[in-house]
């Protein structure tokens, strides 16, 4: 969460959109794609 805020990212928002995405990761990329700081700024 400290991540998120010092990236000025809604902690809510991100874990929202990481829980929806986790479940399909299977490789290191897609992992690495789901940080904080690699969010879209367009998700609501």
């Amino acid at each position: 969460m400290e991540t998120c805020r010092a990236h000025r990212i809604d902690p809510y928002r991100y874990l929202t959109w990481l829980f929806q995405r986790l479940p399909l990761a299977n490789t290191v990329d897609e992992y690495d794609a789901l940080l904080p700081w690699k969010m879209p700024a367009d998700i609501p």
